[in-house]
């Protein structure tokens, strides 16, 4: 039996998806840029499904649409494709220290090649970005400001709408990654202040190999592929059809179940965190107790290290991480939970459990019942042996 617990990695494509897609494998396979029969059949399903999305985030118009090949590609053109249409006004961007590594190594390029000054905000021991270091951090030449919605991975929520306010108020284009939040929160542009989104196809079971960026109307932006002049010049290449449709399928039966479906994952994740933390010593919750993902439980277990409790894990059939899979090779310490103040040694110590619409009290009463006999067998083998409330006082 497996225990599937790294959903904030990948979810499982949704029956209801795949049913939507299957005709634009190989009966409708035309090209939505050829004008033809068979070609204005599949542009009529990416305007439907941009339609869908549209109606889903509240955006103005559908053209404000524009889908990608990933998060990560919706990232660097909103990153990249404001910064270089802006970059007579100036120069400085500012964003947050627990970023997904698509951001951080955007702006690391920009600094780089492109001569952008970043200012990357410290965050609490939460996680969570404050305000007023915001509005400190503006000066007359930022373009943008990018902070994430809810962190990857410690399931943090953080504050978008206060942060957009202030940068609504100093009129700069406001970022967020919103690839955790898509089958969990609200998405309303309007409501949370955002002037540039991006959402991932992967995270809430639809298909991989496809996302968007919602650019709001006026904004000037530049693209980062040339060629046919596809998605109203901002991303050109021929459209992934069934993606597309699977997306739009998947983002509406998130958002439509999202209300029950965190009634019942916030009891099973609350179950396995005081499970833990109540049977296992040494070990404390990582990310905000209340503001965080109803399916996230992030734990840090002292004195052992969470590459190592992971693979014991999965010889028991659980699949759990140790921190963001687009950065599972990496030997270093998790950039989030040292943001959170906690020391490189502790950092190694973390294991990211995300749970999703098949998980059962069943699934996670066998997490409690392995998990506290891999751990005490770590620790016998431990050349560390701290204590909480050193760890605590060293943040």
């Amino acid at each position: 039996m497996e225990i599937y617990l790294d959903h904030a990695a990948a979810t499982p494509v949704r029956p209801e998806v795949v049913e939507a897609m299957k005709k634009y494998f190989s009966k409708e396979f035309g090209n939505p840029g050829s004008f033809h029969t068979i070609g204005l059949r599949a542009k009529e399903a990416v305007d439907e499904a941009r339609e869908t999305i549209k109606k889903l985030i509240n955006a103005d118009k559908a053209e404000e649409i524009i889908f990608t090949g990933s998060g990560t590609e919706s990232i660097n053109l909103a990153i990249k494709g404001i910064a270089r249409a802006n970059k007579e006004k100036g120069k400085h961007i500012i964003t947050s220290k627990i970023e997904h590594e698509a951001v951080l190594e955007t702006y690391r390029y920009l600094e780089k090649y492109e001569d952008f000054k970043i200012t990357s905000l410290d965050v609490d021991k939460f996680g969570m970005v404050s305000t007023e270091d915001l509005k400190k951090a503006i000066r007359k030449d930022t373009i943008l400001i990018s902070i994430m919605y809810a962190n990857n991975e410690v399931g943090t929520i953080l504050p978008i709408r206060q942060l957009a306010e202030i940068a609504k108020e100093k009129k700069i284009p406001f970022h967020t990654d919103a690839c955790q939040a898509g089958g969990a929160l609200n998405i309303n542009v309007k409501e949370l202040g955002a002037d540039l989104m991006t959402l991932n196809s992967s995270k809430i079971y639809g298909p991989k190999g496809v996302g968007l960026l919602y650019v709001r109307t006026g904004l000037r932006i530049l693209p980062l592929i040339h060629g046919g002049g596809q998605e109203f010049k901002l991303r050109s290449g021929t459209q992934n059809v069934p993606g597309i449709v699977g997306f739009a399928k998947a983002l509406e039966l998130a958002q439509a179940e999202k209300d029950q479906e965190n009634i019942r994952l916030i009891k099973l994740r609350d179950r396995l965190i005081k499970g833990i933390i109540k049977k296992i010593p040494k070990t404390f919750l990582n990310g905000h107790p209340t503001e965080r993902l109803p399916n996230n439980a992030n734990l840090t277990f002292l004195d052992v290290e969470g590459e190592a409790m992971m693979l014991y894990l999965n010889e028991y059939g659980i699949c759990a991480s140790s921190g963001s899979a687009c950065t599972s090779q990496s030997l270093d310490p998790s950039h989030v939970i040292l943001a959170l103040g906690l020391p490189y040694e502790v950092a190694h110590g973390t294991l990211r459990f995300t749970l999703g619409r098949k998980t059962t009290k069943k699934d996670i009463d066998k997490v409690l019942e392995v998990l506290p006999k891999i751990v005490e067998s770590l620790r016998k083998i431990s050349p560390v042996n701290l204590t909480v409330e050193e760890v605590m006082n060293q943040k």
